[in-house]
């Protein structure tokens, strides 16, 4: 099959692929080769396994990415891990797999790269003379709790050093994982100093299931604003993305689903397929909804000036044309009725301090 010029393989026959978004191995884009299976004529028995997901391990010199990107509302952010195994077949990030030399299909979601030295690289930076606090966004590439979170803990890590240092954070995830954190989480919110994002693509358990496989279930996630909201925690629900003739029809109901939840404010992004997430995308729907596939790229390619993809600053986050419009103009119709804030509240940055040493005499005040 070949989809903008990429060409998708055959999934091996010698893998069972159990709750994965894709189902090929394409090459990235930095690739010259690829591979193609063929019959040697030999019949060979196979013994098909189940694809299971390894996590490797880097040792970076730093952790906090910086970015100038106009249409982000942050600077600074960290990434616990690369790759996901929540394995969303829209997820904008797969194409950073490439940077590795691993495929942004099954290999995203199977192949996980975790750091396990990130908090304490974390506490080195934001101890440095000169550093400037301003708030750190997590979440923003991969989610930080995604499965393996919750046996590695490094964002409990990352979490305790901010928690200790009093410097404000933002979370985007859509791992209950995060509940096991309510007690760092909830205090630094007491201070101001934590926001967190749960997305909510779809209320359909089966359709989220085909698009998001390992990802919580939609009332799991209602269940995780729950929480966070009774913690204290000012809860931002994204409705991200949003996927015309898919899920886009939902928006009002998941919207007020997640207010009933306790959601605060909210957001919405029409879906962006970015390189290599663009012939698997396709794939996808032609695997799991072929009778709507083409129905959904043209109206995807409706919102991005004809394209699959508008990678522009300021339109690659919103869409163009009649179709985005509307679609915004319903959110914000949908927003003011449920009386979400338009904006989540501003992060506390003044009490950003070393932490006490041991035997070190505390302030009276």
């Amino acid at each position: 099959m070949f989809y903008s010029g990429i060409m998708l393989p055959p999934s091996s026959p010698d893998e069972i692929l159990r709750a994965r978004g894709a189902a090929h191995r394409p090459a990235g884009r930095f690739e010259p080769y690829h591979p193609v299976p063929e019959d040697d004529g030999w019949d060979t028995p196979r013994d098909a396994s189940l694809l299971r997901t390894e996590i490797a391990t880097e040792r970076p010199r730093r952790v906090i990415t910086r970015n100038q990107s106009p249409d982000v509302p942050f600077d600074r952010s960290v990434n616990p891990y690369r790759g996901c195994e929540h394995g969303c077949i829209y997820c904008f990030a797969r194409p950073t797999h490439a940077y590795l030399g691993l495929s942004p299909g099954l290999d995203f979601e199977t192949r996980i790269t975790a750091k396990p030295d990130a908090p304490a690289l974390l506490a080195e930076e934001i101890a440095r003379p000169g550093y400037a606090v301003a708030p750190i966004a997590f979440g923003t590439n991969t989610d930080p709790y995604q499965p393996a979170e919750s046996r590695l803990a490094i964002m409990r890590g990352c979490l305790q050093v901010l928690h200790d240092w009093n410097h404000p954070l933002s979370i985007v995830t859509r791992g209950q994982t995060i509940l096991r954190d309510l007690d760092l989480i909830g205090a630094m919110a007491a201070r101001g100093q934590a926001l967190v994002g749960v997305s909510l693509t779809t209320l359909d358990p089966v359709l989220a299931r085909q698009m998001e496989p390992r990802a919580p279930a939609p009332a799991t996630r209602l269940r995780m604003i729950r929480a966070l909201a009774d913690a204290g925690v000012a809860v931002r629900v994204m409705a991200a993305p949003m996927i015309p003739v898919l899920t886009a029809h939902e928006l009002e109901a998941i919207l007020a689903a997640a207010r009933r939840a306790g959601a605060a404010s909210a957001s919405m992004i029409p879906v962006r397929l970015p390189l290599e997430v663009a012939p698997l995308f396709r794939d996808w729907l032609d695997r799991h909804h072929p009778g709507k596939a083409a129905h959904v790229m043209a109206r995807i390619q409706a919102m991005r000036g004809g394209r699959d993809n508008d990678p522009r600053f300021f339109s690659r986050m919103r869409g163009e044309g009649p179709e985005a419009d509307l679609l915004h103009q319903r959110f914000r119709l949908a927003r003011r009725r449920l009386g979400f804030a338009t904006e989540s509240p501003p992060l506390d940055c003044s009490r950003f301090a070393p932490p006490p040493r041991a035997g070190q005499q505390l302030s009276l005040f």
